[in-house]
């Protein structure tokens, strides 16, 4: 998938403008804002299942290495082959040649934000491999043009009923339909006989356990079994090698917050526990097992100030409670991981050159930290891309001055107490008898789109003292 993180602002422009989209958006805070809310009170203890969550997160990214290495033996000992990718081509290059080693024609893949990263469906395709999605979202977007998701969890929030019931009936030459549920009936009938005939099936992998060799799938739709068990005879997992996780134990402390964090429920509907491919005696599975494990810069986080990202479960709480995401949704951060999580993870994986904006997407109210179910420290990270940014130059000279100006002014109390003086009777000046402000020299961005109260034309200070 291109990167087109720095078309940002032009995007948010045209989002902002889309008033179907701001309808569509509102689905985050009326299911999965208040879902959570109330999903969480379940547990006796949250704060401390966070705090459990996030310590045995840690114990693996720190000790990355030597948990990759268990998972590889215990895996290859059950029977699967595990394969490393340095970057996101490679692993779609690995993906391709197991295909044309068994002699694939068709591919079923199930939800994969990994197989986004890998641009999978595009390299499938060109090496006459046809690849199809099988999670409802994903499939929408791929009938759509292989539009991009604009969620990692809810790949399609940003549209609504009528353009999927319009979207099925002209891809699928058939009456339209605006019942729910027989529009999920009509998408099972045309994905049904894909399944049947698919030679290979594709899913990400939520987590893998190194002390069995397995792969942990989370989904609602059950689409993942139909991909690994039923029909294929090779199952490839695609995830990241952050994912991986020592031992069953922290899989069931993780998926406690999980789905809850998601999308409000309890558990998923389908959680599948996947080890090594068909043995004798089975009755079904895949005759193959692969795991191509991909690092596409996430080695070059470990031991880094931004570490702490990899313990992200890509549940997207941190999107569902951002004020920005649920005004602009996914398509405007211009790479696979939006919201918050997408604000520090391209420009950690793809460069802060390429994603300049995106650290200062953001209002920094904290929402995404208090919200994240493994304690990513969302905002602090996103300080120190900004601090970064300025230090390599890659923000305007006029906002590097007008820093250097302030932390001059800031450092000298003296000075400063005078200039917010004269700053608060100027703003209150201003305002005139309107008593806000519609347009203020230097923060046009901030004033074309709403009008700013005026001050009492006094400092904090100045008030405080009267008071007293």
């Amino acid at each position: 998938m291109q990167i087109h993180s720095m078309h940002f602002k032009a995007r948010a422009g045209e989002k902002l403008a889309d008033k179907r989209l701001q309808q569509n958006l509102r689905k985050l805070s009326t299911k999965f804002v208040s879902g959570r809310a109330s999903a969480i009170t379940e547990l006796d203890d949250f704060e401390g299942t966070r705090d459990a969550a996030k310590e045995r997160r840690m114990r693996a990214i720190e000790n990355l290495d030597v948990w990759l290495d268990t998972f590889e033996k215990k895996a290859a000992s059950r029977g699967a082959t595990v394969l490393y990718a340095q970057s996101a081509q490679d692993a779609s290059r690995l993906v391709v040649e197991i295909a044309k080693k068994h002699g694939v024609k068709k591919v079923t893949k199930s939800k994969s934000m990994v197989s986004e990263e890998m641009a999978l469906n595009k390299a499938l395709e060109a090496a006459g491999v046809e690849p199809v999605e099988t999670d409802l979202g994903e499939y929408i977007l791929q009938i759509n043009g292989n539009e991009a998701p604009s969620h990692i969890i809810a790949p399609v929030v940003h549209k609504d009923k009528e353009e999927i019931s319009d979207l099925f009936a002209r891809v699928h030459q058939r009456p339209r339909l605006t019942d729910i549920p027989q529009m999920t009936r009509e998408a099972r009938e045309m994905l049904r006989p894909q399944f049947l005939a698919a030679d290979m099936g594709v899913t990400g992998g939520n987590f893998v356990i190194a002390e069995t060799g397995s792969v942990a799938i989370v989904t609602n739709e059950g689409n993942e079994g139909m991909c690994t068990i039923l029909p294929p005879k090779v199952h490839v997992v695609v995830t990241g090698i952050e994912k991986v996780l020592p031992t069953l134990e922290d899989l069931a402390t993780v998926l406690r917050l999980l789905p809850r964090s998601a999308t409000g429920q309890s558990i998923s509907n389908y959680v599948s526990l996947l080890t090594g491919p068909k043995r004798e005696g089975d009755v079904d599975g895949p005759e193959h097992m692969y795991f191509v494990l991909v690092d596409g810069g996430r080695s070059g986080l470990v031991g880094t100030e931004f570490q702490d990202m990899l313990r992200c479960i890509r549940c997207g709480a941190c999107m569902n409670h951002c004020p920005v995401y649920q005004k602009i949704g996914g398509h405007t951060y211009g790479w696979v991981y939006p919201g918050p999580m997408g604000s520090v993870l391209t420009p950690s994986y793809a460069g802060l050159d390429k994603a300049v904006d995106l650290p200062h997407a953001c209002t920094l109210c904290g929402e995404c930290g208090v919200v994240c179910p493994v304690k990513i420290p969302l905002p602090d990270l996103l300080r120190k891309l900004r601090e970064k940014q300025v230090e390599q130059n890659l923000r305007p000279a006029t906002e590097r001055l007008g820093l250097r100006i302030w932390a001059f002014v800031a450092k000298r109390p003296a000075l400063y107490r005078l200039a917010t003086a004269v700053g608060a009777r100027f703003l209150r000046l201003l305002g005139g008898k309107s008593k806000t402000i519609s347009s203020l020299p230097g923060a046009g961005a901030w004033t074309d789109h709403r009008d700013v109260a005026v001050p009492a034309g006094k400092t904090f200070r100045e008030l405080y003292k009267q008071r007293r």
